[in-house]
């Protein structure tokens, strides 16, 4: 399904909070959004890849990775694996790699930037907790919207107008 971002806020102001524009989008998708499940890491993406292993239709993976510009918390095996599973998308608050075999794939990502660096596997990180950056506090089980427009968060299921 495709969503447009202003159309969502014009038809639900009351209902929307955005993220403030700090997003590029690098994914197949130009537009994504579902259920939010979460994960807060920092330069380890071990809950990434549990995550992405796991069913994810109707799903958006919100990784909270400290805004690290520094290490890429996802690339393509990760990504593939993520469309293997039925995920409608990810938003890194971080780094991808791989850009041009995400951009191939039928999956949604939006990332802070590129870097070529891979993470540590520590198995360090946190799933499903709020986690807050872009001036939103995303919750796991309400719902993301994103597109090249930006991104928003809703505690209700919105259909496009």
């Amino acid at each position: 399904m495709e969503y447009i971002t202003p159309d969502l806020c014009d038809a639900y102001p009351e209902l929307v909070r955005v993220v403030d524009p700090m997003f590029n989008n690098y994914g197949g998708r130009r537009s994504f959004g579902g259920e939010i499940v979460t994960i807060k890491c920092f330069e380890d993406n071990s809950l990434v890849r549990e995550q992405v292993a796991e069913p994810g239709a109707g799903k958006v993976l919100v990784v909270d990775a400290g805004g690290s510009l520094r290490r890429a918390c996802l690339g393509d095996m990760l990504a593939e694996k993520a469309v293997a599973n039925g995920w409608e998308g990810i938003l890194m608050y971080g780094c991808i790699r791989d850009v041009d075999a995400i951009a191939a794939l039928d999956l949604g990502v939006q990332a802070l930037n590129t870097h070529p660096m891979k993470t540590d596997k520590k198995g360090i990180g946190e799933l499903n907790l709020p986690v807050t950056f872009g001036g939103v506090t995303f919750n796991p089980g309400e719902y993301l919207y994103a597109d090249n427009n930006g991104v928003i968060v809703s505690s209700e299921s919105l259909s496009m107008p």
